[in-house]
């Protein structure tokens, strides 16, 4: 049986990737071959991937997202790439992209 996948357009570059449902957006990235800060590794530890998620379809932030982000002063409208697992399509933005 083939995997559900989702659409992820990027911005401010309009790149366009698909991808397994369930992947992170820090993978995504990744795959769409666009530079994705992650000084942690993508353990959710650093906040250096906060992002925009511009459309919806992202999944609510879990508790472990929201400490990381008050612990690393990451805003509160800003996501962490690592922690986002796609569900469904989506537009998200960070410099870079």
């Amino acid at each position: 049986m083939p995997s559900v996948q989702v659409e992820i357009r990027f911005q401010p570059s309009g790149r366009t990737v698909r991808v397994a449902r369930g992947t992170t957006l820090l993978d995504a990235a990744r795959t769409a071959g666009l530079p994705a800060a992650r000084a942690c590794g993508g353990d959710l530890l650093c906040g250096r991937c906060a992002c925009t998620i511009a459309a919806e379809g992202a999944p609510a932030a879990s508790e472990a997202e929201e400490r990381t982000k008050r612990r690393n002063r990451v805003d509160s409208d800003k996501r962490l790439a690592c922690a986002v697992r796609l569900e469904a399509d989506l537009e998200a933005s960070a410099p870079g992209w």
